[in-house]
C-alpha cells in the first residue's frame, strides 16, 4: 500500500447531550517510506487521526482511501484483513498479554491467520532484530519498559506491515529509553522501507522526523519538513 489519503475528514462525539469536535475536515495524504511525525497539544486531535488512518475508528464524514481504494462502506472484517495485512500498531501502553512470553506476544497477530511463511521463525528474527535475542521466553514483568516497548515493535512488523502507526509510543518511557525507541523506529523506516507515522506531544522528537504534522484543536495547522538525521 503506497498511500493513504485522509480527504474533508471530521470526527464528532456526543456525550451527556454535549457534542466534541475532535478533527474538522482535515486533509492529509500519507506515502509509504515516509517518517511523519504528528505533534500537537492533548485533545488536538492528533490520536483521533491516527486512529482513523489505522481503521481503529472511523471518522463522522469525510473519505478514506488506501491508495485509490475508497474504504469508508467496507466491512468489519475486510477492515480487519486491511489492518494485518498493511499496517502494525505501537501504543503508549504496550498492550502486552503478561501470561504470555516476548516470543508468544510477538505472535499474537498471527492466531487465526493462514500464514505462508513459519511464524515462529519470523518471531525471533524480529525479536533479535530488536536486541531482545536473549529475552524470548522472557514474561512482560521480567521485562523493562523500553523492553517492552522492543517487543511491542516486533508485534508490529511480524505481518510484513506497510505501515507502522505509533501513538506516543514513548509517553511512558524515560528520556533516554525514548530516544533509543524512537531511534529504532527510524532504523525500521530506513531498512524495512516501511511507512512510519508517530504521534508525540514531545517536539524535540517530533523535529527528528522527515515530515511534522502540527494540529491544534482538530485541525492541521503545519505540514512541514522536519530535521530528519
Amino acid at each position: 500500500m503506497k498511500h493513504i489519503k485522509v480527504e474533508k475528514v471530521s470526527k464528532h462525539y456526543k456525550g451527556d447531550g454535549v457534542e466534541t469536535r475532535a478533527l474538522s475536515d482535515v486533509d492529509v495524504k500519507f506515502t509509504k517510506g515516509e517518517f511523519v511525525s504528528i505533534m500537537g497539544p492533548s485533545g488536538s486531535g492528533k490520536s483521533t487521526l491516527l486512529s482513523i488512518v489505522g481503521t481503529l475508528d472511523q471518522q463522522t464524514s469525510g473519505k478514506l482511501y488506501f491508495d485509490e481504494k475508497l474504504i469508508n462502506n467496507l466491512g468489519l472484517d475486510d477492515l480487519a484483513d486491511i489492518r494485518f495485512n498493511n499496517i502494525g500498531f505501537v501504543f503508549q501502553q504496550f498492550q502486552l498479554l503478561q501470561t504470555l512470553t516476548a516470543l508468544e506476544n510477538v505472535l499474537i497477530p498471527l492466531f487465526n491467520r493462514t500464514i505462508h511463511f513459519n511464524k515462529k521463525e519470523r518471531a525471533i528474527e524480529l525479536l533479535n532484530l530488536v536486541g531482545l535475542s536473549d529475552k524470548l521466553n522472557s514474561f512482560p514483568s521480567q521485562l523493562s519498559g523500553g523492553q517492552q516497548q522492543r517487543v511491542a515493535i516486533a508485534r508490529a512488523l511480524i505481518a510484513h506491515p506497510d505501515w507502522i502507526l505509533a501513538d506516543e509510543p514513548t509517553g511512558n518511557l524515560d528520556t533516554q529509553t525514548g530516544n533509543t525507541i524512537f531511534e529504532l523506529l527510524q532504523q525500521l523506516n530506513r531498512e524495512k522501507k516501511c511507512g512510519v507515522i508517530f504521534v508525540t506531544h514531545d517536539p524535540l522528537l517530533a523535529e527528528k522526523a522527515s515530515r511534522v504534522i502540527e494540529m491544534k484543536d482538530g485541525s492541521i495547522i503545519k505540514d512541514r519538513e522536519g530535521r530528519s538525521v
